[in-house]
């Protein structure tokens, strides 16, 4: 894994082909936020908004803003990557579509500067990294965008999973971007908080040539279902202490 490039938010946004890139976006009750998450990303090949059991206009407005919407009755974040992914695969079958598209990550609370994507894709595109991460911890954070223990959690979590995989991450954040083969690839499994952790395990076990950027993190809108309430990060961190036990061997 290379260290962190030192990528400020005010550098010039790289050129990329955004007819190769889909985003897959979980979304739970996230209709006052999405719509600025949707303004804001570049016009990539196609968006896919996975409805995550949302109880408000969410899916409606995703529609109205022309992403695809894919329903998700299982609960959990990870379920809901995984249904985004079945939904790509799907799309990537059709002889109009790149079959290898770049897939980026994004939350659709808005926390995530989306408008940076191409930044997160170019070390793909000039085939430098195969798996690219955006780091919050390294980047410039907005007052309370991430709670004490949020970010205590991070720390921790990556200093173990460095320690037993010989990694060199600083986040498990939620903007990262790979080439829909390698994702395949990893087979990935987790339906909830070991997502992200289970993904940059497999990376590491399948030799990605990976790389964190640094990005910066705003407050999200709404309310947060995890980091923002204390049982939702202590499940969080159960899990996430579950995965890395899970593949040490």
């Amino acid at each position: 894994m290379s260290p962190a490039s030192n990528i400020p938010e005010s550098a010039s946004i790289p050129s990329v082909d955004l007819n190769q890139i889909v985003v897959i976006s979980p979304a739970l009750n996230e209709e006052k936020s999405l719509p600025l998450v949707l303004n804001d990303l570049p016009d990539v090949a196609a968006v896919f908004v996975v409805d995550n059991g949302c109880t408000d206009q969410t899916p409606e407005i995703a529609r109205s803003m022309g992403a695809n919407v894919i329903d998700c009755s299982v609960r959990g974040y990870g379920a809901a990557c995984l249904a985004g992914i079945d939904a790509v695969n799907a799309w990537a079958t059709n002889a109009e579509n790149y079959p290898n598209p770049v897939v980026v990550f994004v939350d659709a609370d808005y926390s995530d500067h989306v408008h940076l994507l191409p930044k997160i894709v170019a070390p793909i595109f000039e085939n430098e990294f195969d798996f690219v991460l955006g780091s919050r911890l390294l980047g410039e954070r907005e007052k309370g965008a991430m709670p004490p223990q949020s970010v205590w959690g991070n720390k921790f979590a990556c200093g173990v999973m460095n320690f037993l995989f010989k990694t060199q991450y600083t986040d498990l954040g939620p903007f990262r971007a790979l080439r829909l083969d390698e994702l395949n690839a990893l087979a990935m499994v987790d339906t909830n908080f070991g997502w992200t952790i289970e993904m940059q395990i497999k990376a590491a076990r399948n030799a990605l040539r990976t790389t964190e950027l640094p990005v910066p993190y705003r407050v999200r809108t709404g309310t947060s279902k995890i980091s923002g309430t204390i049982s939702g990060s202590i499940k969080a961190g159960s899990k996430i202490l579950y995965s890395i036990w899970k593949y040490r061997k």
